[in-house]
């Protein structure tokens, strides 16, 4: 009886979240709690965006009415910390509860300083220069009075069709879960200063998996996928004490995230022993109608007893959950919940011993977009390029002559930062054309001309986002802009063809189903072709494209995705040599969309395509396209060249909980130091369920001087070898295994032993 009693305390705390190892919170949450109205408690659980406050009205307008009502818990994308002091104050000292309000912003790749855009970052494969974007991000935007950021966004992704791939980490759950646990702790840092602001994992869960790569679409799969595919992310971030955790808009088992008390309490309170908040996204209660869930009032009392606890905009909660409480569908504990767990994150960020603890305005004036942060975010972009050929050597660009930079995204501001950069000044940002001049230098002529329209199809470049007006609309006809092109390349040395997405082409609410470059780019880039002259293709996008014909065909292709507000002169200590390119792809790019999903971890079906065909009668392949991608997950090259020895296991056979060292040789055999993220990769040969052909276990970015060799180590236990298993039990098993490394998910050393128990 004893042993009942003390488990059910045990799953009340677990379900609450009642942090136990703070008392003192905990009474003063109580005691604070007893003097709540019920209205006021379900104003803790409202949400809104900041809609019409501006400062000096901050408490007569309609939100601030209800703050002083105390039907507001926090605000949403109001910049300014003079905006927030002036709402601030409204809250505690015009209401009757004094209770101050929480500030939430979509920091999704910094604030003012625009790191590049989430995919990008896990280019870098260096989660010493993510974690140090975070806590970048962290301080400006603490400084100009935001104390919580929608983000990190782990969603693994595995279909470039899907726009917010581009705010992702990629496809591969080992790597996301490395850099979710990095983003969180860059942000949250351990609340000790003000400059630490809390961070919201999102979305939870499985929104990557849409179908048809559409936003917002249906999600279905086993659980034994989702385990071991899609949550590990999610996962590590709670394990690293995220603060707070968003629920998706898709379905999950047919059932909308937002109302899944599988996903909410039994999953992400009861196994991972999440003790943090959970809020929806944009009005996720609201559409839970759309998907047929009943009305307002239905909706909203199936998302509060599924375990949300705060409402984003859409006021459900707010305005349904009373009258909910009085016909018994919902109880007084699910609020009180709700509203204590959104009190305790007011409580570990500060707010309560200092309401304005974010409202410095001298930092405002110090700390944001520095010369330092700049420079930090010039470093990091270019770390996250990759280099997807070089044919010829035509990189790195030599000083003096002429360079031609040519393309509809050459010399543009806006389009350099990508999607998702709400707190951006676009005026500060360098386009391509800027940061080539100023790298280049005095010696070496840089000209610039359009060569073409975005695309023929003027009502696509408007659908391409908001920003897309930006890139501006040339009226001459396409032969015209183009010959202007041609003849200011007649005597240039080289050609930096600047062609891609639009920042705005990938995203929220931006799904394609063609991953070409647009046409009227890519007639552009044929006529340049035509020219005989040295040529780079720089590449903008927010996912994978299919560029099997520009890799047939361009000499040189430098991927720099949407690099930041110092892209252009990232760009240009690539192109030039300054820097020596070190990004590998965080995705698999496919020939063409109908590959789709491609990804390095497929499993290997009972009629596997033998090693070195392409198509064979009766076998897992298609008719018209070999099932390879054009550039594999992992891949990206250098300035130098990199060998990799044999890999050699501290033993071929291994028993119980030892330790096994894998050691490769690499050498740096080019002319050139160079980074190298030497990747290691294990397959399970036999298993109770079908395995992965392989799955990334470990990577280590390395520098070495050209002509340096060095002997890499990993240490694999046998956590490296668990999975979930048929009965989702998360265990390794006896057998046979492939341990490889090497530079890319395609070319690797590889080595076989036996692990038992």
């Amino acid at each position: 009886m004893r042993k009942k009693f003390l488990f059910l305390l045990l799953l009340l705390w677990a379900v609450s979240g009642l942090q136990a190892q703070d008392p003192k919170m905990n009474a003063f949450i109580s005691d604070l709690m007893k003097k709540m109205t019920l209205e006021e408690k379900l104003g803790q659980l409202n949400l809104p965006g900041a809609g019409d406050i501006v400062t000096g009205q901050a408490g007569n307008s309609d939100i601030g009415k209800k703050i002083k009502e105390g039907k507001v818990g926090g605000l949403f994308n109001i910049k300014s910390v003079v905006k927030i002091r002036a709402v601030q104050k409204v809250a505690v000292e015009e209401s009757r509860l004094k209770i101050p309000l929480i500030f939430g912003m979509d920091v999704i790749h910094g604030y003012e300083t625009v790191f590049p855009i989430p995919l990008a970052l896990s280019c870098s494969w260096d989660m010493q220069e993510i974690e140090a974007s975070a806590r970048i991000a962290a301080s400006e935007a603490s400084a100009d009075g935001i104390c919580w950021t929608f983000s990190p966004m782990v969603d693994i992704a595995r279909d470039p069709r899907w726009g917010r791939i581009a705010e992702g980490n990629g496809e591969d759950a080992y790597l996301g879960s490395q850099i979710a646990k990095a983003m969180v702790k860059g942000y949250q840092g351990n609340f000790s200063s003000n400059s630490n602001i809390m961070a919201c994992v999102k979305h939870y869960a499985l929104y990557g998996a849409a179908e048809g790569g559409r936003d917002y679409n249906t999600t279905d799969m086993s659980r034994v996928r989702m385990y071991n595919e899609y949550l590990p992310p999610y996962k590590a971030a709670v394990d690293a004490g995220v603060g707070s955790v968003m629920s998706s808009f898709n379905e999950v088992d047919g059932v909308p995230a937002t109302a899944n008390k599988f996903l909410l309490t039994d999953l992400l309170r009861g196994q991972w022993g999440f003790k943090g908040f959970v809020v929806t996204d944009y009005t996720g209660i609201n559409e839970m109608s759309e998907h047929g869930l009943g009305d307002l009032q239905t909706v909203s009392a199936l998302a509060l007893k599924a375990g949300v606890d705060m409402d984003m905009v859409g006021e459900g909660f707010l305005t349904t959950l009373k009258k909910s409480l009085d016909e018994g569908r919902i109880t007084i504990g699910q609020i009180d919940n709700a509203c204590r767990l959104v009190l305790e994150a007011k409580y570990i960020l500060g707010l309560f011993d200092n309401p304005y603890k974010y409202c410095d305005e001298k930092r405002a004036a110090t700390e944001i977009y520095t010369e330092a942060n700049r420079k930090t975010a010039r470093q990091i972009a270019s770390d996250c390029f990759v280099l997807l050929k070089n044919q010829g050597g035509v990189l790195p660009l030599k000083r003096g002559g002429k360079v031609a930079v040519v393309g509809p995204l050459g010399d543009n501001k806006v389009n350099m930062t990508g999607t998702w950069s709400v707190a951006a000044d676009f005026s500060k940002a360098n386009s391509l054309l800027e940061g080539l001049k100023a790298v280049a230098g005095a010696n070496t002529k840089v000209v610039y001309a359009r060569g073409s329209n975005f695309d023929y199809d003027k009502a696509f470049v408007e659908r391409a986002g908001i920003f897309g007006k930006s890139l501006g609309w040339d009226q001459r006809q396409p032969a015209e802009i183009t010959e202007e092109a041609l003849n200011s390349c007649k005597d240039a040395d080289v050609i930096v063809a600047a062609l891609g997405e639009s920042a705005e082409m990938s995203g929220e609410s931006s799904s394609r189903s063609n991953l070409d470059i647009p046409k009227a780019q890519e007639d552009l880039l044929e006529a340049l072709l035509k020219t005989g002259k040295p040529m780079v293709l720089v590449l903008f996008t927010g996912r994978p494209l299919t560029v099997k014909w520009e890799n047939e065909h361009v000499p040189a292709i430098l991927n720099v995705w949407f690099g930041g507000s110092e892209a252009g002169s990232a760009i240009g200590d690539v192109l030039f040599g300054d820097t020596n390119p070190s990004g590998k792809l965080s995705t698999t790019w496919p020939q063409n969309v109908g590959q789709i999903p491609l990804y390095y971890n497929h499993k290997n079906t009972g009629r596997p395509l033998p090693e070195g065909q392409w198509f064979q009668k009766f076998r897992s392949n298609y008719l018209d396209v070999s099932n390879d991608p054009v550039y594999p997950f992992g891949y990206g090259l250098s300035y130098t060249s990199f060998t990799y020895g044999d890999l050699k296991l501290s033993s071929n056979a291994i028993k119980g909980n030892q330790t096994l060292k894998a050691t490769v040789t690499l050498t740096n055999s080019g002319s050139r130091d160079g980074k190298e993220v030497v990747q290691l990769y294990i397959r399970q040969l036999v298993g109770s369920i079908t395995r992965p052909v392989k799955e990334l276990k470990g990577f280590q970015k390395v520098f070495l001087k050209a002509g340096e060799s060095r002997d890499i180590s990993f240490n694999i236990t046998p956590e490296d070898l668990k999975f979930y298993n048929g009965d989702l039990k998360y265990d390794w098993e006896s057998g046979d295994y492939i341990i490889m490394a090497g530079g890319n998910s395609r070319d690797l050393k590889s080595a076989k032993l036996s692990w038992s128990k």
